[in-house]
């Protein structure tokens, strides 16, 4: 009966989130309303309730998660500093001769403004408003044009440092604990935040490279898709304005993320130097002001605070589900599955597929990642490997048609005579990309599990 009610509760917060109604206060109130009712038939113990002022606090006091309102402060200063823009300049001239060269130069500079804000909806917007007018002016195929830039814009998802990783990391550190503790270890191992940020660079370079080769074969075949650009001689970059729009926020990714990989810096730590140094590019390309501070600030503190108030609404929420029993009856139906391990990872990777249509990667991460994830580790999954697979799953449903975030974000900025189904056509074959990087990944789960172990076990 309990584990029955915790469906239930699911179920009631999907329908309170399709009227409308804000996710932290869907996943609290809801949470709430069910163990008012639980407790009055005598199926839910208030008890668990006083566990609530804990989980506040733990939220309050986590240092990892202080990492968040940094990146994503390192993030707007970027992405209002055009850093991108001169990155895209300056690598149309470099490639734009050569058929598809424009694609190469969306796909690079997506991946390191992926990198550099880790923020998937404002490098898709930032791409579209910079690099889509470009494309259709050179008569580059609009469902291809479209296609290639909602694909860069959600490698924001597995490129460290991504904010979703940093989420992902601290969500599956504490479930990798658990689970070890429901076996009996009360000495658990733990995975850091850093440990996903190696796991990730090579699955992340991959896409990268299958994204291009794709981008290279349409060149092959079909040129009239992706033309040249005439590019006279004197268009060309020289080394210098290549070398000062493209190495400073190298230079930054290098050195937020080899900190952490290399065990120099925490997250946090590293994150405080990426916002120190976004604004020092700022201030170099003459984009600092105490208003462009101001801006930056207001962005950094609405998005840190709905990341923030989401995880208190998750947090009460997983809660009363384990309150009722609902975390045992998911144990239960994936025991109980056919196929093992196997199939119990398929299913969960179907349904955060799915989730992702509806659900922000941050909602998933805090409302159904703590439920399924101890589960599954306890199952001898590895830890990095799943953090991987999911950040890699959340990434492909987003550019899904007909519900993909990326798609909604692109369609906002498009011009109107580009149409929603040549959106559509153009993602199919990034999609179909990414689901053969996860095929291969299921398959070989040392491409994500080899440089962690090598960085922090040799």
């Amino acid at each position: 009966m309990d584990g029955s009610i915790a469906l239930w509760m699911f179920g009631a917060v999907f329908i309170v989130l399709l009227i409308g109604y804000p996710v932290a206060i869907s996943l609290a109130g809801t949470a709430l309303a069910f163990a008012f009712i639980g407790e009055s038939l005598g199926t839910f113990d208030s008890a668990f309730l006083e566990a609530v002022p804990n989980r506040l606090f733990g939220i309050i006091e986590n240092k990892t998660l202080i990492a968040v309102p940094l990146f994503v402060f390192m993030g707007v200063m970027l992405e209002k500093s055009k850093v991108a823009e001169d990155l895209l300049e300056n690598m149309s001239q470099l490639f734009g001769s050569r058929p598809g060269g424009l694609g190469f130069s969306v796909i690079l500079v997506g991946m390191l403004m992926a990198a550099s804000t880790g923020i998937v909806g404002a490098t898709v917007v930032t791409m579209g408003l910079l690099s889509l007018p470009t494309m259709l002016k050179r008569n580059y195929d609009p469902a291809l044009a479209c296609g290639t830039i909602c694909a860069s814009g959600t490698l924001g998802q597995i490129i460290p440092p991504s904010i979703v990783l940093v989420l992902l990391g601290d969500v599956i550190s504490s479930a990798y604990q658990q689970a070890q503790l429901d076996m009996g270890i009360f000495a658990p191992e733990t995975i850091s935040v850093g440990d996903l940020f190696a796991g990730a660079l090579i699955p992340g370079i991959l896409l990268v490279a299958l994204y291009i080769i794709y981008l290279a074969g349409v060149a092959l075949f079909k040129p009239s898709a992706c033309p040249a650009l005439p590019v006279s001689s004197s268009d060309k970059p020289s080394f210098a304005a290549l070398a000062a729009g493209l190495f400073p926020p190298l230079i930054l990714i290098i050195a937020v993320l080899g900190s952490i990989i290399g065990g120099v810096a925490t997250p946090t730590e590293a994150a405080s130097v990426g916002a120190v140094g976004a604004s020092f590019l700022a201030y170099l390309k003459k984009q600092f002001s105490i208003q462009q501070l101001r801006d930056v600030a207001q962005s950094t503190t609405q998005v840190t605070g709905m990341v923030f108030f989401i995880l208190i609404g998750a947090s009460l929420f997983s809660l009363v589900f384990r309150g009722f029993g609902g975390d045992e009856l998911i144990e239960e139906l994936l025991s109980d599955l056919p196929g093992g391990v196997f199939g119990a990872m398929v299913v969960v990777m179907l349904v955060m597929f799915l989730l992702g249509f509806v659900l922000d990667f941050i909602e998933i991460t805090f409302v159904v990642v703590p439920i399924v994830a101890p589960i599954l580790l306890a199952m001898g999954i590895d830890p990095v490997w799943l953090g991987i697979m999911i950040a890699l799953n959340l990434q492909t449903s987003f550019l899904t048609p007909p519900f993909g975030f990326a798609l909604f974000y692109l369609r906002g900025v498009a011009p109107a005579s580009i149409k929603t189904t040549q959106i559509y056509k153009g993602v199919l074959p990034f999609i179909l990309i990414q689901l053969f990087l996860l095929a291969i990944l299921a398959k070989w789960p040392i491409l994500s599990t080899w440089l962690p172990q090598l960085i922090y076990q040799n």
